[in-house]
Parts: C-alpha cells; sequence; structure tokens
C-alpha cells in the first residue's frame, strides 16, 4: 500500500522537456517554430532564439513539432525526468506536391493573445514584385492593413495614424534610425542576409518600448554551420552577394554580405570630359556581417554588424561648384544567450548605434559645413522563465546613452575658419524595466499582460537660455557634464486577452499604453536624411498614448483562408510640429520653433490570407482617419495629418505555375496624401504673392499601381553545384501618373499686372521593367 502510494506521488509530479529547434541543413536556430502536445493539445512556440520550455505531468507524450517551410516531425516522449529534446527539421524540397504543404502552419492567429502581429517568411517576401528588381522588405510591410507609405519614394512606414518616427524598428536588437536608401526609395535591409521579419502593430508587449505604434523586429541569418555556401545577384541598378558557412562544424559559423549600386559607374562613361557635371554621381552600398559561436550546451555567443552608407555628389565646373553629402547607419552587436535551467534562458545584449548625415558645399575659396546625427550605447538584458504549462513569463531591464547632434554648421572663407559656438548638442540616459506573463488562464481564455516602467534623463554639457519675447537672449544656465537637466518617467500597462469561441474561431482586444522620449522633426512628408532626431528636454515633453484594439478572428477550410476584422482607437499626446511660417536657422536651437499638441486616430483593418495551394497571397482594406489639433497652428483648429488617407488596398498573389515559373502580382490603391496648398495669388508692389489654404486642407490624387512579376528557375543541371534564377518585373505595369508633388507654374510679368498660375503634377515613375539573375551554390 505504501509503495502504491509512492508510486501514486511519482506520477503526479511535473516535468520539464526542454530544447532547441533547428534547421538541419544550416543548424540554424528557427524561431517560432510550433511545439504541439497531442495528448493534451498544448502549444508553445520557441523563442527569438529557436529555445522552448515545456512543463507537463510526468507521462508518455507525443511532440509535434512544426514550422512553415518544413517537414513536420513528431516524437514519443517518456517524461518521467525532466528531459531535454532538441529536434532538428528537415525544409520541404521545391516540388508540386511541396508548394502545396509548405505553406502549411497552426493556427497561430486564433491561439495567441497577441493582436495585430504579422510574420513575414523572407522567402515570400522575395517573391513579391519589387522596384527594379530589388527585394525591399519594407516595402511588403506596407502591403499590411494598417501600415501605409508617403508615396512614391519614401521607405518610411505609417502603421495606424503614426508618423515614421513611431516605429520601433531594430536589426538584431540595434536600432535602425534611417531606413531608406536612394532618398528612400529603396530600404537598407539587404533580404540575402535576413532570417525573419516580424511586425506588431497593436498591444505591443511590454519587452518592446520607447515607440508609440508599432515594433518592426528584424533577424539576421546566422550563417550555416554545415557548409559553405554563397548567393547573390545581378540587376540594372545593384548588385549583391553572400557568404556563409562553419567555422568549426556544429559549433561557429559566419555570414558575410554586401550590397552596391552601380549607377554611377554606369553613367560615367556617357558624361563627356567637357561637361560641367563630370564628377557628380550617387552610389550607395551596405555590409552586414554575423560570427556566432557555441561555447557549451548552456552558452552561446553572437556578434553582428551593419553598416551602411549613401553619397551623393554633385559638381558644376562652370561654377566652381562641388557638393558632397554621404548619410548612414553603423551597428554593432553582441549577444550572449545562456540556459540557467530547463525552465530559465536568458539573453544579454550590448549595442553600438551610430546615424550621421553631413553636408559639404565648396565654390572656389567658400567652404561650408552642416552635420547631425544620433549616437547609442546600450545594454539590455532578457530572462524567459517557464514556471508551468500554463504560464510564459519575459521580464528584463534596459539602459541606452543616446547623443544627439540634432544640427552643427562650419565653414571657412580662404583662411578664415567659421566655427560657431553650437549648443545644440545633446546627452541623455534612457532606462526601463519589464515583466510580462503569457497566461493560459483556460483552454478558453489567454491572456497576455505586462507591465513596463521607462525613465528618461537629458544631461549637460548643456546651456539653457532665458529669452525675451523677440527671442532675443536675456541670460543663461549652465550644466556641467552628467548633471540632471530634466528627468520624465512613467508606468507603461499593456494588456490583451484572447477567447476562443470554438476551435476556428476567436475574439480578442487589447489595450497599451506608451511613452515615447525621442522625435523625429520633420517639414516634409516622406522621411528623408535632413530630418531631426532630437530628444525630450525641458522644452520638449515626451509624446505618449493610449491605444485600444479589439478584433474577430475566423479561419475557414481548416486554416487555408485566414480572416479578420480589427478596430482601434489611438490618442496621442504631446505631438510635435513646426511653427507655422517655420524656415530653418541653424545657429538656433531647433526647439525654440516646435509647437505641441494632440492627436488622435481610429480605423477599421479587413483581411483575408489565403496560406496554401498553388495560389497564396492576401488581400487587405484598410478605413481609417487620422487628424491633429495644435492650439498655434490652423486657428486651434483640427486638421488632417499629412499621413491621414481615408481608404487603404492591398492584394497580393503569388502563383506557383509548375517547377520552372512563379507568378506575382501586388495592387495598391489608397486616398490622395492630405497637402496645404496655395489657394490665391495677388499683386502687391509689383510681387507675386500667395495665401495659403488651411493646413492640410486638400487631397492629391489617389495612389494605385499594379506590379508584375515571373520567376524562372531553369532545370538544374545535376553536375553542378549551383542554381540560378532569372527575376522578370514590371513595375507600375499600367504606366498610372502617380503625383510625387505639385507646384505652380507661372507665366507673364507680375510687373505689367498680368500673371497666370497653373498647377502641374510631377510623377516620378512610368511603366518600369527589370531583369535580375540571382544565384546559389
Amino acid at each position: 500500500m505504501l509503495l502504491s502510494g509512492t508510486l501514486r506521488t511519482e506520477a503526479q509530479q511535473n516535468k520539464t522537456l526542454s530544447g532547441f529547434v533547428r534547421d538541419v541543413t544550416s543548424g540554424e536556430t528557427l524561431l517560432g517554430a510550433t511545439i504541439t502536445v497531442v495528448e493534451t493539445k498544448k502549444v508553445i512556440n520557441t523563442n527569438a532564439y529557436g529555445f522552448y520550455s515545456l512543463t507537463l505531468p510526468a507521462a508518455e507524450y507525443t511532440i509535434l513539432v512544426t514550422f512553415v517551410g518544413f517537414q513536420s516531425a513528431s516524437y514519443k516522449v517518456d517524461l518521467t525526468a525532466d528531459r531535454e529534446l532538441n529536434v532538428p527539421l528537415e525544409p520541404y524540397v521545391a516540388t508540386d506536391e511541396a508548394v502545396v504543404v509548405a505553406s502549411t502552419k497552426k493556427e497561430s492567429n486564433l491561439r495567441s493573445a497577441q493582436m495585430g502581429k504579422v510574420s513575414l517568411p523572407i522567402e515570400q517576401i522575395k517573391t513579391i514584385p519589387a522596384f527594379l528588381g530589388e527585394v525591399d522588405l519594407l516595402k511588403v510591410v506596407q502591403l499590411v492593413p494598417g501600415v501605409r507609405n508617403a508615396g512614391e519614394g519614401s521607405s518610411g512606414i505609417y502603421v495606424r495614424g503614426g508618423g515614421p518616427d513611431q516605429n520601433l524598428i531594430i536589426l538584431d536588437d540595434a536600432v535602425v534610425y534611417n531606413t531608406g536608401h536612394l532618398f528612400g526609395f529603396f530600404s537598407i535591409f539587404n533580404a540575402d542576409a535576413i532570417k525573419n521579419v516580424t511586425l506588431i502593430k497593436g498591444g505591443m508587449p511590454a519587452q518592446y518600448g520607447g515607440r508609440l505604434s508599432s515594433v518592426l523586429d528584424v533577424s539576421m541569418k546566422e550563417g550555416n554551420n554545415q557548409q559553405f555556401q554563397a548567393e547573390g545577384g545581378i540587376g540594372l541598378i545593384a548588385s549583391r552577394f553572400s557568404i556563409q558557412g562553419p567555422l568549426k562544424k556544429n559549433v561557429s559559423s559566419f555570414i558575410l554580405s554586401g550590397r552596391r549600386t552601380y549607377i554611377d559607374a554606369l553613367v560615367k562613361p556617357f558624361v563627356s570630359k567637357e561637361s560641367q557635371f563630370r564628377g557628380s554621381g550617387y552610389y550607395f552600398y551596405d555590409l552586414n556581417a554575423k560570427v556566432n559561436y557555441t561555447i557549451s550546451s548552456k552558452d552561446k555567443l553572437y556578434i553582428s554588424g551593419y553598416f551602411g552608407r549613401d553619397v551623393f555628389d554633385f559638381v558644376n565646373g562652370r561654377q566652381s561648384l562641388n557638393v558632397n553629402i554621404p548619410w548612414g547607419n553603423a551597428t554593432a552587436t553582441m549577444r550572449w544567450n545562456h540556459v540557467f535551467n530547463k525552465k530559465l534562458f536568458a539573453n544579454t545584449t550590448a549595442v553600438y548605434n551610430d546615424y550621421n548625415f553631413s553636408f559639404t558645399g565648396a565654390q572656389e575659396t567658400f567652404e561650408v559645413k552642416l552635420a547631425s546625427g544620433i549616437r547609442d550605447i546600450s545594454l539590455k538584458h532578457d530572462l524567459d522563465f517557464y514556471p508551468s504549462t500554463e504560464h510564459k513569463m519575459k521580464m528584463g531591464a534596459q539602459y541606452i546613452w543616446h547623443r544627439f547632434t540634432p544640427s552643427v554648421v562650419s565653414g571657412r572663407q580662404d583662411s578664415v575658419v567659421f566655427n560657431p559656438a553650437n549648443a545644440q548638442i545633446k546627452y541623455a540616459h534612457e532606462a526601463a524595466v519589464y515583466v510580462q506573463d503569457d497566461w493560459d488562464v483556460s483552454s478558453k481564455v489567454k491572456v497576455n499582460a505586462g507591465l513596463r516602467y521607462s525613465f528618461f534623463q537629458q544631461t549637460g554639457p548643456f546651456k539653457m537660455y532665458e529669452t525675451d519675447a523677440d527671442g532675443n537672449r536675456l541670460d543663461s544656465t549652465v550644466f556641467g557634464r552628467g548633471q540632471k537637466v530634466k528627468s520624465y518617467g512613467g508606468l507603461e500597462p499593456r494588456f490583451s486577452i484572447r477567447y476562443s469561441i470554438n476551435d476556428v474561431a476567436s475574439v480578442k482586444g487589447s489595450v497599451t499604453k506608451n511613452y515615447q522620449y525621442i522625435h523625429l522633426v520633420s517639414n516634409a512628408g516622406t522621411t528623408l536624411p535632413t530630418d531631426l532626431w532630437v530628444p525630450s528636454t525641458y522644452m520638449v515633453q515626451p509624446q505618449e498614448s493610449w491605444l485600444y484594439a479589439a478584433g474577430f478572428f475566423r479561419n475557414f477550410k481548416n486554416g487555408m483562408f485566414e480572416t479578420s476584422v480589427e478596430v482601434y482607437y489611438k490618442d496621442m499626446q504631446n505631438q510635435i510640429e513646426y511653427e507655422e511660417g517655420y524656415t530653418p536657422r541653424t545657429l538656433e536651437d531647433t526647439e525654440t520653433q516646435f509647437v505641441f499638441g494632440r492627436g488622435r486616430s481610429f480605423g477599421a483593418e479587413f483581411f483575408v490570407n489565403k496560406t496554401r495551394g498553388r495560389l497564396t497571397g492576401w488581400v487587405g482594406y484598410t478605413i481609417s482617419r487620422t487628424d491633429r489639433i495644435f492650439k498655434d497652428l490652423n486657428e486651434g483648429k483640427r486638421f488632417p495629418a499629412k499621413y491621414d488617407r481615408r481608404h487603404d488596398l492591398s492584394v497580393v498573389a503569388m502563383y506557383n505555375l509548375n517547377k520552372k515559373w512563379k507568378l506575382a502580382a501586388t495592387f495598391v490603391y489608397g486616398s490622395g496624401n492630405a497637402a496645404t496648398l496655395p489657394q490665391r495669388f495677388y499683386i502687391m508692389e509689383g510681387v507675386l504673392s500667395q495665401e495659403y489654404s488651411r493646413i492640410n486642407q486638400y487631397r492629391l490624387p489617389s495612389y494605385h499601381r499594379l506590379d508584375l512579376s515571373a520567376t524562372l528557375t531553369p532545370k538544374r543541371n545535376t553536375n553542378r553545384k549551383w542554381k540560378t534564377e532569372w527575376v522578370f518585373a514590371i513595375y507600375n505595369a499600367y504606366s498610372r501618373q502617380n503625383p510625387y508633388f505639385i507646384y505652380f507654374d507661372q507665366e507673364g510679368n507680375p510687373l505689367e499686372g498680368s500673371v497666370q498660375v497653373q498647377a502641374k503634377q510631377v510623377a516620378l515613375f512610368p511603366i518600369i521593367p527589370s531583369v535580375t539573375w540571382n544565384f546559389k551554390f
């Protein structure tokens, strides 16, 4: 009897199953892989480093492991003791049959309490038609409901009424401050170096902060630790090349990926030596590098970096004018994973980040220089804790040191150097701690609850001026190095809940509070390198928002079709704009030209996603409204935000015709951007003057475009180790003349009192065909 009681007690004890899920062909960990306990229907996903942990009553279980694009694996596990199970998954072979199954995934859109989360496989991103053949993950993200761009030539994203600075865009945990090449026509992300892209546009978890609208988390590949591999592509304006392989098989690997445009090299032979513009040109390049080392079964080290530059040169020999404009990002990340035990996983991250923009103009003996930028050094520690089957907890802390250079000007005339005292360089500390719990309350109810406390402090050296009503400086206060100037902080509650109606439908709701302490101040509708990043200071308060969202999610035909309807309302405080009549004054602190107000955004998003079969893709539609109200702008009346768009539609289709051909198409439609335009012209003392409308009173014509692509994969020669593909694409297939900007053409002489003014529209791109050759071996 005593023995029987002992056995019963032992059987009732909980045991833990943990391990990593990896790609067997490359050794890379698979983040977001699904582990299902068949008997209990318990489901959990691997974390960002492929780690999972399950605590269950001691018994025998069937464990099913699945991941998009990979063959599933099933294991019988005798969990009468704590066990480690590392799972290698095989990718599907690219056959017609595999095409139908490769997109299979578990209904994470129904199970998770997380709202507004979209994961985009990099192979799917590469299939979607791209401008001039250059794969651009930001352009693909803009096809998701609730996300929009500012039109042609913009790599910035606008999520649920927020500005481009309100998105936390990170590459291997390093913040990316400028996401665009070629003044926004391309993003900085080289798809060959990217492993995974995750967008969170609502219900932001407590582990993320510092922005109001969204998170775009981009992870680089780790590098193949089984064999050497190279891939690349040659396109119309750029080429790229990547190489990866083991430094020590199963222990250490690396990846090195580079890309460069050659517009300058292609144009140069056609510019005569006598041309006054000889020497002008533009190019960009970027380099991604990563190395990892498995120290032990419990420890792994990653070191990664990104370096990118745009360089624009303009030469006018006739006027002895030389202009040089370089700008770009540089990041370095070091991460250490440590498994304390089967229930506790830790990651420690150190990041260096530097973004800078500079302008140099010279004419004969005169030269002027303008520089701006931001530099960060940060340290972060995160813990994943799996206390029981029902709870997955995450907690951590982060610290960032900021150095802002909003605008520094200098120059020379002959031997005379012009270097005025400039007090605009600012320093700040930013910190946060958080805790969150993903809790299965019951089989029908799941809750993700978190709390984040953030803190920001502007410090010296800094000089604060007192001015009169005309802006004349009267007195100043000097703050020494490290001395507090101004501090801000606050609690940020995050809460999401899911209720499962049945196996194919669920409803969700979320509410989140966010603070944002650094701001991008722009006088244009797109993200340009000349835009300024500024911190919260004694004059500039942090932005803050409350976001409320609710949604209904329903799957059809065994998950082949995923559908959802989400509604949201966002209230934003301390929004920043330039004052009316603003003109740049480089010797003054830009803060003196800011005005502050409130904003709101609300709307509904509709989404239908086909996940399996020869034809896959999605349709997304958003109807929304975004406006602002500032006491010092527009007579204090509410006005549309410059990125307000009433209707936004995107259609994405990918079709596997056969083993050789893949076809793809995208169609986008959006209401015209809001614009402030002259509405009256008059002549005063022989000068043509204009009177502008209320802020953003007018709308540009609607934007719509159709892009097409076809990918040819020739039959592989079994005697060759490499394979190739050709990508044929057409951008703007029916040559829609979408407006880039509107200007007013003047005819006549104001002195004679007769002038005709006509509005004219400038469109950048007609139909543009392209071809790209990709290779891999």
